[in-house]
């Protein structure tokens, strides 16, 4: 009988590190994300997460390591690169076009896929509802909320045929339910076999919906926890600045 084969990572980040003059800010990273899973990154502010992320995204190259995506070494010198490779990325600040459809922000320099009609239209609804991200084509931009304008952008990612998808600390401008609807979105895409990737530095949120979750400081890998139920909030924070924290005070003020 032989031996089962073992997972291929959707993504392979082996000793990546990127040097900026004066600050080294990725050393050695070594990351490998699953498909059908749910894969936070945290650390503290400056730790390299950002970096580390637009490395993957082809906004900037490394100076050393190797990226794979499903087991096919790749080269990201450009956005488009990473999109060819099925990467796609959600960044914080949304990138649409208020005075536009849904339908025009998500054709925008992809017009070559399926037109800019009925294809198009067809598409978009088809992604809409297998996610379940309740999106419209016909709907202005303008008139839309943030989360519904957070899933424009997911769609946006989907539709040029992300099988990875970054998001940049996506609840930073979310309310509470705006977040559980993102985490119920999150929850579909990894159950149809994505690999989502989540920048976060809230502790709690990344508990309550991750799979894995690496932590990150001063720019290097510290460990990589794949049960979150088996760590808390306060484990994470003393792996993210690399001491115990302070004990809180049980005297009464």
């Amino acid at each position: 009988m032989s031996n089962p084969v073992p997972e291929v990572p959707a993504v392979r980040l082996q000793g990546i590190g990127k040097r900026f003059p004066g600050v080294i800010a990725n050393d050695n990273i070594n990351i490998d994300v699953m498909r059908g899973t749910i894969h936070a990154i945290v650390g503290e502010n400056g730790a390299g997460k950002s970096t580390l992320m637009k490395i993957l995204y082809g906004v900037q190259r490394p100076d050393s390591g190797t990226i794979e995506v499903d087991g096919t070494q790749v080269s990201m010198g450009s956005p488009a690169d990473a999109i060819k490779s099925g990467v796609g990325m959600v960044f914080q600040h949304f990138q649409l076009a208020d005075n536009l459809t849904v339908l025009e922000n998500v054709v925008l320099g992809a017009e070559k896929l399926h037109g800019i009609g009925g294809r198009a239209r067809k598409r978009i609804v088809e992604i809409s509802d297998s996610y379940s991200l309740g999106v419209e084509p016909d709907e202005l931009v303008e008139d839309l909320g943030v989360g519904a304008r957070q899933r424009v952008e997911i769609l946006k990612v989907l539709y040029r045929g992300a099988r990875t998808i970054i998001l940049d600390e996506p609840t930073a401008v979310l309310v509470p339910q705006e977040v559980d609807e993102l985490f119920g979105n999150l929850r579909g895409l990894k159950d149809e076999g994505l690999a989502v990737i989540f920048i976060s530095h809230k502790l709690d949120e990344v508990l309550s919906v991750a799979d894995e979750i690496t932590v990150i400081r001063r720019g290097t890998t510290v460990t990589t926890v794949t049960d979150p139920s088996s760590v808390t909030a306060r484990d994470l924070a003393e792996l993210m600045v690399g001491s115990e924290l302070p004990q809180a005070s049980s005297e009464a003020s």
